[in-house]
């Protein structure tokens, strides 16, 4: 059973390095986040995070196996979707830099993170959660898909780590 809470200062250089030794080790993968270490995440962003609460981490038997973000910020790019729910920046989370660990990926941890992520939109009276990824990355395509997310739309976005890419938005209404 994974263990879902709020990260705390005392955990942040646990989460650098969580990050660090995740962008390593898929360096080669086809399905790599493209994201650098000291471009996205640092360990800046992931301190702000954990300042304003918003950075979540998952244990599993004392382990650090996943990290992500959940907050109301989205890209520009987001204004102008399709979205199928009309709701302000306020009652909309956003899912950043879902992580699992290499050596833990393919046993459902992912899923658990996204539904308890769901469990706490619903919560707080959220109306709905949004993400992109990558075009090029199936497996989190095929995740957000069997956790009920809604595809809305293709989009180019340019992030520091991934430069102009075209990424695909998703949405799960609540």
């Amino acid at each position: 059973m994974i263990v879902f809470e709020q990260a705390t200062m005392a955990q942040h250089e646990e989460v650098v390095r969580f990050y660090s030794e995740l962008i390593d080790a898929m360096r080669h993968t086809e399905f790599r986040p493209d994201w650098k270490m000291g471009v996205y995440p640092t360990a800046q962003i992931l301190e702000n995070a954990i300042k304003n609460q918003t950075l979540y981490l998952v244990h599993w038997e004392d382990n650090l196996v996943g990290v992500m973000t959940l907050n109301h910020n989205s890209a520009p790019e987001y204004d102008d979707a399709p979205w199928q729910i009309n709701a302000g920046k306020e009652e909309v989370a956003v899912i950043h830099a879902l992580a699992v660990a290499a050596s833990c990926q393919r046993q459902g941890i992912a899923g658990q993170m996204v539904a308890k992520t769901i469990e706490l939109c619903k919560k707080n009276s959220l109306k709905a959660i949004r993400l992109d990824v990558l075009k090029k990355n199936v497996p989190a395509a095929k995740l957000y898909l069997s956790m009920g997310f809604q595809y809305i739309a293709p989009v180019q976005m340019y992030y520091e780590d991934t430069g102009l890419a075209d990424f695909e938005l998703y949405e799960l209404v609540l």
